[in-house]
């Protein structure tokens, strides 16, 4: 019994270990001209499949994103903010 324990957890480590590794992209957002825009940008990305975090900074007109390669990819984040309202292009 011991050895099946073991065994699964050096398999689980493994498998862990080949979970891709989280990715960030910042976006410049446009049309957020209140202090509600923020929140519904938000909402937005963290809605696609994948997306672990959003910050939003209203002052610089950005959102910094946080996501998994294999679910989420840079065309959802700015295809989810342009559907809410709030086009977005990725920050150079």
């Amino acid at each position: 019994m011991r050895k099946s324990i073991a065994s699964l957890l050096v398999a689980l480590s493994s498998f862990a270990s080949l979970a891709a590794t989280p990715q960030t992209a910042t976006l410049v957002v446009q049309n957020m001209t209140c202090q509600l825009c923020p929140i519904t940008v938000k909402k937005s990305l963290e809605n696609v499949p994948g997306v672990s975090q959003a910050k939003i900074d209203f002052a610089k007109k950005t959102a910094t994103v946080t996501f998994d390669a294999d679910k989420a990819n840079v065309s959802a984040l700015v295809k989810a903010t342009t559907e809410a309202g709030y086009p977005s292009t990725v920050q150079k």
